[in-house]
């Protein structure tokens, strides 16, 4: 019978050394917790990150683990798991880290579905070299590089992940350990590509940034907490969102009587639903719409990993186990002479 695993056996042996307050912290328990509820095993388990704060994960697992090249971290992953695709692959980044150096690596993993789970940390500034304003920072955002205030427009994950054809999209807030631990496991059960971004908190170059969406006081009416097949409503099921002229979504007030909207008018959420739902969804932001939190998208598809094995084993099927001296020496291929020229 084998051991039930508990979170302190996914504890590594060294000091976490993130600023106090950060939301990494929080999130480093919640997914040590998940790994321990879920059956998984420390000899099967991997984590690969990039460069950033969130990117010490691998160090504070007790896992196997690299820390590697800035925004590379996908391409790494995707080789391990094609390689031995009975692990278990976590590819830790942040919003700088994956949507700017590595937003290239970001999309080419998403569209291919390998079955692998990403967890994007996004505090929306670059937290590690000081504090300058990163790809999904907020217009206006001051920082060493901004100093008048940014006037980039912002990369929003979520809607990046659902363009590049992302088949599992998901969002949780670090603080939330029974919303984000829901949702690593319905990622981890995921077969193929999922992405769950954290609306993470930098206590030190943008604290509360997420303040709206995570204080107790206001969280109700700016969360927008999603499940499959329900209506879209929120704070406190009194207000929800339908689908106005020219399908363009609107907030309205729900109930009876005049200026409210009846529940049956109110949009129903669909995880398989059609692209252009969630191409919608993705982009409520705060303030005009409340943040969708939870799986925005699930759809079915063919795993990368599948498709490639398959791919292999009907070629060794056909044409037989390939030898490596012969394709080596087939084609145009030639002897050299003793005088440099070939024969």
């Amino acid at each position: 019978m084998t051991q039930k695993l508990k979170r302190k056996d996914f504890v590594s042996d060294q000091d976490v050394r993130w600023c106090p307050g950060c939301g990494d912290y929080a999130i480093l328990a919640s997914v040590q917790k998940h790994l321990a509820e879920s059956g998984a095993t420390p000899e099967n388990t991997v984590f690969v990150s990039g460069i950033g704060c969130s990117s010490r994960f691998p160090y504070y697992m007790n896992t196997y683990g690299f820390h590697s090249i800035h925004g590379r971290a996908p391409a790494i992953a995707s080789g391990l798991k094609l390689a031995n695709p009975k692990l278990d692959v976590w590819v830790i980044t942040g919003d700088g880290d994956a949507l700017s150096i590595g937003g290239n690596h970001l999309l080419h993993v998403l569209r291919r579905n390998v079955n692998l789970n990403i967890i994007l940390f996004n505090n929306k500034i670059y937290g590690l070299t000081k504090g300058q304003y990163s790809p999904t920072s907020t217009e206006g955002t001051k920082s060493p590089t901004t100093p008048f205030g940014s006037i980039d427009y912002p990369i929003n994950p979520i809607a990046f992940a659902m363009g590049a054809g992302g088949a599992f999209v998901a969002r949780a807030i670090d603080v939330d350990a029974k919303g984000l631990g829901a949702v690593l496991k319905r990622a981890q059960e995921h077969d193929g590509t999922s992405l769950i971004e954290v609306m993470q908190n930098c206590p030190i170059f943008n604290d509360n940034v997420w303040d709206k969406v995570t204080d107790r006081k206001t969280a109700t009416d700016h969360q927008l907490v999603l499940e499959d097949g329900q209506p879209l409503l929120f704070a406190k099921g009194t207000k929800g969102i339908r689908l106005g002229p020219e399908l363009t979504p609107e907030v309205v007030e729900v109930g009876e009587g005049e200026g409210k909207v009846a529940l049956g008018e109110i949009l129903i959420h669909r995880e398989n639903g059609s692209a252009t739902y969630h191409a919608m969804l993705a982009n409520f932001c705060s303030p005009e719409f409340p943040e969708p939190i939870g799986v925005l998208k699930q759809v079915p598809r063919a795993s990368y990993n599948d498709l490639a094995h398959a791919q292999v084993a009907q070629v060794v099927a056909d044409k037989g186990k390939g030898d490596l001296e012969s394709l080596l020496n087939s084609g145009m291929t030639w002897t050299v002479g003793e005088d440099g020229r070939p024969e």
